[in-house]
């Protein structure tokens, strides 16, 4: 299998080359792509040296996958242009999530769908990734009417910019800043910029995402998102209104033995996740469930995951596993 890693010197590009070799993915040949100003750079992947390619070098090598995470311009301009040459390509920006004619694939809930017609499929976002992961089941059995979430995301999310902004803070030294505002000991209510109706569009993400994903337009979603100076991953406080009651400990027997989804669920031993503990890890984690006692058929919970890993890297991959387990590539 000849695999592309487009964006391969940034900082999913790098969390995407260790899942591939983690997973043991069949890579035969590597194309590491990145921007002019990387070429010729080289990388390691599996104890070998790999030099990184431009672009059109990258197409013209016509690879099985490519794996993109090197933005959304670059991915309108690019993705056609490899899938042109029968590369099968697997994106991670915003670019193509809400194209109609394109895919938007978390592998455990929506995998099903897929086609040897589709060469761009589009990654989720991580936010979205990881409260749809605990939704999808649950939506299943007791039918979703509203979800109201709040988001508390890691600067990892924003870039390796933003990591050098909260390491210059935390030693006073005056720096480059990927946010308007310092981070370190903030919290800024603003994750990417705002769209007409005052929602950002990370929190318009979260509420169309979601509809595409599961299926269904009709579940009502709003959100609010934030930045925090966390590095391990995102975590979302979701409040879900059913249009059926349910039993909190079926919930939690659900989620169980749901792929993809660790239960930590326990007051007594201060049992939750956190993203201390999800950093690095592939599973979405879920905790503090709880009925809402203001509302009807209405549950709380508290959701973290690693946005590099589950929320980004991770999922790009499973859904190239997917794609050749099927000879869907």
């Amino acid at each position: 299998m000849k695999v592309a890693v487009v964006g391969a010197t940034g900082m999913v590009g790098e969390v995407m080359l260790k899942v591939l070799a983690e997973r043991n993915f069949p890579v035969t040949e590597l194309i590491p792509v990145a921007s002019e100003k990387s070429v010729g750079k080289e990388i390691e992947f599996k104890g070998k040296k790999y030099k990184v390619v431009g672009l059109q070098t990258a197409v013209d090598m016509k690879a099985d996958i490519a794996l993109f995470s090197a933005g959304g311009e670059t991915s309108l301009a690019w993705a056609p242009k490899f899938a042109e040459a029968g590369t099968t390509v697997i994106d991670n920006s915003s670019a193509w999530r809400m194209d109609p004619t394109k895919k938007l694939v978390v592998p455990e809930i929506n995998a099903s769908e897929l086609t040897a017609a589709d060469k761009i499929i589009a990654n989720p976002n991580c936010s979205t990734i990881q409260m749809v992961m605990v939704l999808a089941p649950l939506h299943k059995k007791y039918n979703i009417k509203r979800v109201i979430v709040s988001t508390y995301q890691s600067i990892t999310g924003t870039g390796v910019k933003a990591v050098k902004q909260l390491e210059n803070e935390y030693a006073g030294v005056q720096g480059e800043m990927a946010y308007k505002y310092q981070i370190h000991r903030n919290a800024i209510p603003q994750c990417d910029s705002f769209e007409d109706n005052g929602y950002t569009k990370e929190e318009m993400k979260l509420v169309r995402e979601t509809q595409k994903i599961i299926g269904d337009k009709s579940i009502a979603v709003t959100a609010t998102a934030i930045r925090i100076p966390v590095v391990g991953g995102h975590s979302e406080a979701v409040n879900v209104e059913f249009l059926n009651d349910f039993d909190v400990n079926e919930v939690r027997n659900i989620l169980h033995h749901t792929d993809g989804v660790t239960v930590q669920d326990n007051n007594d031993t201060f049992t939750y996740p956190m993203p201390l503990y999800a950093q690095g890890k592939d599973d979405v984690f879920v905790g503090r469930i709880r009925r809402d006692e203001s509302q009807p058929n209405s549950l709380n919970m508290w959701i973290v995951s690693d946005n590099l890993r589950k929320g980004a890297a991770t999922n790009t991959i499973q859904i190239a596993e997917y794609l050749v387990a099927n000879n869907l590539v």
